[in-house]
């Protein structure tokens, strides 16, 4: 066995400076997750169908939708640095680079609260009925997408994933903007 087959063996899941950051955001999803979905089952039947219920899952989904944002913008801003667009304007390039440092630190922690959202957002539209029209079955493709999201980012960290993880957050991302702006 060479070094770098050692290496990739002894290398944990999550690299220690990124652990505090990813069981944090654990901890206070799964938390909040509890605290809410607690919330959710003790409403009374008579305001599951009300209009005040629906604002409170559409509110869960925005909530994920400015989330997901943050997370989603990582690329686009790695994307945009790659191409070298920016290349007249060395300030602005500066500016992206910096932003671009702040996403990555925070992508995967505002990932997995994004994802608490989402989980919140998707039980209480089945609480309020979930209907076959357009705007559902495309949330629901969204959710079958997103499943090996955070899989794949765990194989990310350890260079197994050939792009599994790129290519399955790209395809939730179109279908979420599908399902929250169509």
């Amino acid at each position: 066995m060479n070094s770098q087959q050692q290496l990739e063996m002894k290398q944990p899941w999550i690299p220690k400076r990124e652990r505090i950051w990813v069981f944090g955001a654990m901890a206070v999803s799964t938390i909040y997750l509890i605290w809410q979905l607690w919330s959710l089952i003790h409403l009374p039947s008579t305001t599951l169908h009300s209009r005040l219920f629906e604002r409170t899952f559409k509110d869960y989904g925005s909530n994920a939708r400015i989330a997901l944002f943050v997370v989603v913008s990582n690329y686009i801003l790695a994307f945009i640095l790659k191409q070298g667009i920016l290349g007249k304007f060395a300030h602005l390039k500066k500016g992206l680079v910096m932003l671009l440092r702040i996403v990555k630190k925070y992508h995967v922690t505002i990932a997995i609260l994004a994802i608490a959202l989402i989980i919140l957002h998707t039980v209480a539209v089945f609480m309020f009925g979930f209907k076959w029209d357009f705007n559902n079955i495309s949330g629901l493709l969204a959710l079958i997408v997103l499943l090996p999201v955070p899989i794949s980012g765990l194989f990310r960290y350890r260079r197994l994933d050939k792009k599994w993880h790129l290519r399955c957050g790209l395809a939730f991302a179109v279908l979420f903007l599908i399902h929250a702006f169509l």
